[in-house]
């Protein structure tokens, strides 16, 4: 059986809202955080997939994340474990600030480009550099922990026998794994928040399947305004 990774991004929160730079600072889930991930989950459902059990990183929107897609799924009992190798990345002495301040003022500084021409590589660099509190971790540690993190949690799955994983992760964080796995991957494809990547495992290799598909919320959106009504 193929061993499949449904990568879930976890639900809006305050500092996404207000554009904050949330990195391993933590804020809850909004009101609209919460409605979006009901949706997931309700989608999820809908989509009868058997999943052998789920992750999510050690940081509190993850955690709660999971706990209402499990609800909505109506699979409270799903095993589950916290891995702290795939949280977001460190910002530093950044984290928590505006994001304006760091991707359009601080980065492009640093490197004289925009950052959206920056590599993901160059984005840690300039933000190793640039933290005055010494916490940002290098490009070597941050990919590195990335990679082993989803590496891991694929062969423990595929060892079991295979089958299907539901992951909560975060949006550097997932857009990472994937620049990683897929020399060709580009940052084209907005991962929002409650959206899923597919990734397959198999043989040692990875392959992606889908990124950002927000199908699943829409239909569980969908279903969920039928059923109030």
């Amino acid at each position: 059986m193929a061993t499949r990774l449904f990568i879930a991004r976890h639900g809006k929160t305050m500092f996404n809202t207000v554009g904050r730079a949330q990195g391993w600072s933590d804020t809850p889930l909004t009101e609209e955080g919460e409605r979006g991930i009901r949706e997931l989950g309700r989608g999820l459902r809908e989509a009868e997939i058997e999943f052998q059990s789920a992750y999510t990183s050690d940081l509190g929107r993850t955690i709660l994340t999971l706990d209402i897609i499990l609800e909505e799924m109506k699979r409270p009992r799903l095993p589950h474990t916290r891995d702290k190798r795939i949280r977001e990345w460190c910002f530093g002495s950044m984290d928590g600030g505006y994001d304006v301040d760091l991707f359009h003022g601080i980065l492009p500084r640093i490197f004289n480009r925009s950052h959206k021409e920056l590599s993901y590589k160059e984005m840690a660099n300039g933000i190793y550099e640039a933290d005055t509190a010494g916490w940002a971790e290098t490009w070597e540690q941050l990919s590195g922990r990335i990679i082993n993190g989803f590496t891991s949690i694929a062969q423990q799955i595929e060892a079991g026998g295979g089958g299907d994983v539901l992951i909560v992760s975060h949006g550097m964080t997932i857009g990472t794994f994937l620049s990683l796995i897929d020399p060709n991957y580009e940052k084209t494809t907005y991962i929002a928040n409650g959206s899923v990547t597919q990734v397959t495992f198999d043989d040692g290799k990875f392959t992606v399947d889908t990124i950002g598909d927000l199908s699943y919320r829409e239909k569980g959106a969908e279903l969920i305004a039928q059923e109030t009504h």
